[in-house]
């Protein structure tokens, strides 16, 4: 998916509607004037608590999308995407995990939102949150839990409205995690489009940085377009980017990017998938990352005496949809390296079995 044009801008989503002040990006010596630090038009505004599921009391040194981020942070989900796939199953110690990607996306986002004077705590609560939904072992895990999930499992919704739900969250950022993907409809804040755009900014760059790393693609390798408009380092092509938003928003008043950079982009994204994500490893890898998610769903809902306590259905939950749903919530939550010991513990699978080689000893 390569995104909507709209005149000279590409929007992320079909359905792009948020719209921002048409003035020069806001430069660094009016950020450092506290007299230059209000928010552009159409920012999302701060009040009070926030729009909450459940009401709260305001708190006294934190707007409600600060407190937001913060919760994140500090949230278990967020922490176990540390040992998630990215790309790599069990990266190398330079190679990215999901966490250090939710990290990288929040820098983008929030260089993007400061340039364009929005709401940057909200920013980066939805950039953080973003891909808490994913389970182990990559976008593999969607088509695993696909059919366990009425709909069809996607991250970006059930991040939103099942592993963050705890959290009781503002509408506004849960609305921006739960429509970061291009697929879904559009966030209801321009903020929420920001990220959009900074997740895929952000991994397209990386996810090459990485491969390249590992000897699997070269810099000479990238199409034209992508090294004549982008370049060949990170660093470039990072600020070509986020400067091909900042410029383009700031011009027309709508979260896009200039059509020639999203071409590059587009060209970037493409060379990704052929050479890396689709490449005949990563397939194999994807395919045993199926196996495995869907064995322990099987095995879990079949024995659900096996799940931990404070991951069974409701008491007064009943029938085999609600099992079946608090086993792919377990796994889903699961990290690459837990879901395989569970596997050997639990079904008696053998190392070479597993999405990728690795030592199980003490």
């Amino acid at each position: 998916m390569d995104g909507h044009a709209t005149h000279h801008l590409r929007t992320a989503h079909r359905d792009s509607h948020a719209a921002i002040a048409i003035a020069p990006p806001v430069d660094r010596r009016d950020r450092e004037d506290p007299d230059g630090m209000l928010p552009a038009e159409g920012a999302t505004r701060a009040i009070g608590a926030g729009d909450r599921h459940v009401a709260e009391e305001p708190d006294p040194f934190r707007t409600c999308f600060e407190r937001d981020r913060d919760r994140i942070l500090h949230a278990t989900a967020f922490r176990r995407l540390a040992g998630k796939t990215q790309v790599f199953v069990f990266p190398e110690d330079h190679q990215r995990s999901r966490l250090t990607h939710a990290l990288e996306v929040a820098q983008v986002a929030r260089a993007i939102a400061t340039s364009l004077g929005l709401n940057v705590p909200l920013t980066e609560a939805i950039a953080l949150g973003h891909d808490c939904g994913h389970g182990p072992g990559g976008h593999a895990s969607e088509d695993a839990l696909t059919p366990y999930v009425e709909g069809g499992y996607d991250h970006a919704r059930w991040g939103a409205d099942v592993t963050l739900e705890p959290l009781n969250l503002c509408c506004e950022t849960l609305d921006g995690i739960r429509n970061h993907s291009w697929s879904r409809p559009a966030p209801s804040t321009p903020e929420g489009e920001v990220v959009s755009w900074a997740d895929r900014i952000a991994y397209v760059c990386h996810d090459f940085e990485d491969a390249e790393h590992t000897g699997i693609v070269a810099a000479h390798e990238l199409p034209d377009l992508v090294r004549e408009r982008c370049g060949t380092t990170r660093r470039e092509q990072l600020a070509a980017f986020i400067g091909g938003v900042v410029t383009a928003s700031a011009r027309c008043g709508r979260i896009g990017m200039d059509a020639d950079a999203a071409d590059a982009l587009s060209a970037f994204r493409s060379f990704d998938y052929e050479r890396i994500y689709l490449r005949p490893e990563s397939v194999d890898q994807a395919a045993r990352v199926v196996d495995l998610l869907r064995a322990l769903v099987d095995h879990f809902t079949a024995r659900p005496t096996d799940l931990p306590s404070d991951a069974l259905p409701e008491p007064d939950a009943s029938g085999s949809d609600m099992v079946c749903l608090a086993a792919v919530r377990h796994v889903s939550g699961m990290t690459d390296r837990y879901a395989c010991r569970s596997a050997m513990r639990l079904l008696d699978w053998k190392v070479d079995r597993l999405p990728a080689a690795l030592d199980f000893g003490p």
